[in-house]
C-alpha cells in the first residue's frame, strides 16, 4: 500500500510539473482532473505497464534497451483513452536560439508531444523515487 500512495503522489507531482512545462499537454478539471489522472497513470504503471514491457521484450533486447521508452509512449497514450481530463495536442514550437545552437520552428504533432510528455514524466517520477 505504501508503495502505491508513494507511486501516487509521484505521479502527481510529475503531472503537475508537465502540465506547467509542456504547452500541448493540458489536465482541465482543476485538482480532481489531476487526481484521477494521477491515479489513471498509477494504475496502468503498476498493472499493465509490465505486461507491455513483457510484450515488447523481444525487440527490446534486439536493440539492447533503446526501444524502452515505447512502453512509456503507450501508457501515456492509454491515459488520454481512459481520461476525459487529459488531453494531448499538437503545438507550434516557436524555435529557440542560444549563441549560435539553433532549433527551427516547427509543429509538433500529437505523437511528438506524447513521447515528449512520456519522457519527462519518466525522468520527473524516477528523479522523485531515487529522491524518496
Amino acid at each position: 500500500m505504501k508503495k502505491v500512495i508513494r507511486s501516487f503522489v509521484i505521479n502527481l507531482a510529475a503531472i503537475i510539473i508537465i502540465s506547467q512545462s509542456v504547452e500541448g499537454f493540458i489536465v482541465s478539471g482543476g485538482y480532481q482532473g489531476l487526481l484521477f489522472t494521477a491515479a489513471v497513470l498509477t494504475g496502468i504503471n503498476l498493472a499493465i505497464k509490465p505486461l507491455i514491457k513483457l510484450l515488447l521484450l523481444p525487440i527490446n533486447l534486439i536493440t539492447l534497451g533503446a526501444f524502452r521508452w515505447v512502453a512509456n509512449v503507450f501508457s501515456l497514450y492509454l491515459v488520454t483513452l481512459l481520461v476525459p481530463y487529459l488531453e494531448i495536442i499538437g503545438f507550434a514550437f516557436p524555435g529557440y536560439a542560444y549563441q549560435g545552437f539553433i532549433i527551427p520552428e516547427m509543429y509538433l504533432a500529437k505523437i511528438w508531444v506524447i513521447a515528449i510528455s512520456s519522457f519527462f514524466i519518466s525522468l520527473i517520477t524516477t528523479f522523485l523515487f531515487w529522491l524518496f
